[in-house]
């Protein structure tokens, strides 16, 4: 049975159960369940649904819920746990990787998380209280402290005997050498480690070329390291190259994630908190600042189109056109934009070699242009084929795409880098400046030449 229909059925019978108040059964399904495949089901649920479902698995079986909560991601979690007590909150987020459990407190209401802080920080190794005082979205935030660390002055075998006695390493992927002060030194892979014999000194056999981020890097930035050098994991430093933790692929994977469905919701001019089943008071309050920005631009191109009234009214057959040049440009543009804030986010793309993706965008842009205006003209002179004002708005629609084209290919590369250079997020502010140049310039092309050829037909 394919994966989504299993869990299909599983929500059905999640709700099924809840109606009937069938609590045994529903524990049975629940327990059978992988967390992942949890969080999925409890995703879909109404909100009073999860929120029972979620206190039933709490209460018997503490450990798969702390797990769920995990693959839950920390927004809908925090939702989950807001209204219990700090001190269940505390218990239950220890049982989480520090970086999963730092993840969901910070999502929780201020004094709330500031309580549960409080309760955890005396835990041995805890880490998470360490963790939230790194600013968002950097390495040191999203790291697990609890990293292993070998001592450079041990053997092969000394190494395995540690690592056989550790209790808390979440996932060893690679082992990290350090000195005496705990700064990095080296890395081991797993396999060359049992492939030497047990005298072997770590020193010898540790690769001390080895990549590392430190802990005010950007997320982003990790994750590109990551898929670059296609590592497991990598260690996070602190300003003094001592180990501070490490980042999985896993958490890598949730960044790739959380990043890209950013970029996409910036670029449409969206709060990434905008949600699906948001409240309509809180998406109408994010969304409407934004389409008031864009009102304002619409208002400038509808400016350009009232300074060619005169031109309008002896051809009203232009109005039926205009359209389709704005429309085309915004569309082209998009498309530009888009592989342009890609190429940025991946680090393909910078102003060292700007000037290439410049060039290839604009070339595609004038062919698009030309391409697409011979067929607009074409049809042009198709719809009006009874007199020559076919013709001649033909040709006037075809040199307007063709500028538009090209003012759009240039428009979608040159404002992203501008917005990077001005440090200014290229998927946040792009959209605006995109759709009001390729309105106006549309516009401005369409009827400007036709205003010039006006004065030659009489």
């Amino acid at each position: 049975m394919p994966p989504t229909r299993r869990l299909d059925i599983v929500l059905d019978s999640v709700r099924r159960l809840q109606r009937m108040g069938a609590t045994g059964n529903l524990v049975n399904l629940l327990q059978k369940q992988y967390p992942a495949d949890l969080a999925q089901v409890f995703s879909e649920l109404q909100d009073r649904e999860r929120h029972a479902a979620f206190s039933l698995l709490l209460e018997r079986n503490s450990r798969l819920a702390a797990e769920t909560i995990a693959e839950l991601g920390p927004e809908i979690s925090a939702e989950l746990l807001a209204d219990r007590l700090a001190e269940e909150i505390a218990r239950l987020v220890q049982e989480l990787p520090s970086d999963d459990a730092a993840a969901i407190i910070d999502n929780l209401p201020e004094d709330l998380s500031n309580a549960v802080v409080e309760l955890i920080k005396p835990k041995p190794g805890g880490g998470v209280g360490e963790l939230l005082e790194y600013p968002e979205q950097t390495a040191g935030r999203i790291m697990n402290p609890n990293v292993f660390a070998l001592a450079e002055d041990l053997t092969a075998g000394e190494a395995i005997t540690a690592l056989q006695q550790s209790r808390e390493v979440e996932m060893v992927f690679y082992l990290y050498v350090v000195d005496a002060r705990r700064h990095l030194v080296g890395v081991v892979s797993l396999r060359r480690l049992l492939l030497v014999p047990p005298a072997t000194p770590l020193k010898r056999i540790m690769t001390t070329d080895l990549i590392a981020v430190r802990d005010d890097v950007d997320q982003e930035e990790v994750a590109r390291q990551v898929a670059s050098y296609n590592l497991l994991a990598v260690p996070v430093v602190d300003a003094e190259n001592k180990l501070a933790g490490v980042i999985t692929v896993d958490d890598v994977i949730d960044v790739i994630k959380d990043e890209a469905t950013e970029d996409v919701f910036r670029l449409a001019g969206v709060s990434i908190e905008d949600g699906a089943l948001t409240p309509p008071s809180e998406s109408l309050r994010r969304r409407l600042p934004w389409l008031g920005v864009n009102l304002i631009t619409a208002f400038v191109a509808a400016w350009v189109v009232s300074k060619f009234e005169g031109t309008i009214g002896i051809i009203p057959a232009l109005a039926v056109f205009m359209p389709i040049v704005a429309g085309m440009g915004g569309n082209a543009a998009t498309q530009t934009l888009t592989v342009t804030v890609r190429g940025i986010a991946l680090g393909e793309l910078s102003f060292s070699n700007a000037r290439k993706a410049l060039l290839k965008e604009a070339t595609v842009g004038i062919a698009n242009g030309v391409a697409l205006g011979l067929v607009a003209g074409v049809v042009a002179v198709v719809i009006r084929p009874d007199t020559a004002i076919g013709w001649w708005i033909g040709g006037v629609l075809a040199g307007s795409m063709i500028i538009n084209m090209f003012i759009a290919a240039t428009a979608g590369t040159l404002i992203p880098l501008g917005l990077r250079a001005l440090k200014v997020d290229p998927a946040l502010a792009s959209s605006v400046f995109i759709t009001t140049l390729t309105d106006v310039f549309g516009f401005l092309a369409f009827l400007g030449l036709a205003a010039v050829a006006l004065r030659y037909i009489g």
